[in-house]
């Protein structure tokens, strides 16, 4: 069922988009620290972070409170990154609203590919950045339930 003949879809989400960082290390001791080290000296914070390891190398998965001069950073000291669009949602009953949210995803057929929780509390409450197959089918029905969708803006502080 497409998002637009979906009845659960309130209205399309049209917000500032949330950028996530997939970042390319080698696997080995101290890449993570590196990469953060070059971050903080940009005056860039990392805002939630995931690691997927492998033999030789992990993808580091990020928000960041500055996503353009990340890029920059990155771009200038030759670190090997992707981007992609991802949903932040806040909760303010975790155990209740992770039913919530799961069971309006369901309904709405949208898949979660991962997600993972921010390191920081926008607005004082949790948090969880969703990587979903239909970004605006998930941000309109999660709205129509009531979620607060949260922009760049809200999770940079």
């Amino acid at each position: 069922m497409s998002a637009s003949a979906n009845p659960l879809v309130a209205k399309r989400f049209e917000g500032p988009k949330v950028i996530q960082f997939s970042v390319f290390l080698r696997n080995k001791v101290g890449a993570l620290l590196d990469v953060t080290r070059m971050l903080n000296e940009q005056h860039a914070d990392v805002l939630a972070l995931s690691i997927v390891d492998a033999t030789d190398s992990s993808v580091v998965r990020m928000l960041v409170s500055d996503p353009d001069r990340v890029e920059d950073v990155f771009r200038t000291n030759d670190v090997a990154f992707s981007t992609t669009e991802m949903l932040v949602v806040e909760m303010t009953e975790v155990g209740r609203d992770l039913l919530r949210l799961l069971a309006g995803l369901l309904q709405a057929e949208v898949n979660i590919l991962y997600s993972y929780p921010l390191l920081t509390r926008p607005h004082d409450r949790s948090a969880l950045a969703l990587h979903v197959d239909d970004v605006e089918c998930a941000a309109s029905v999660l709205a129509g339930e009531g979620f607060r969708i949260l922009s760049q803006a809200d999770i940079a502080r």
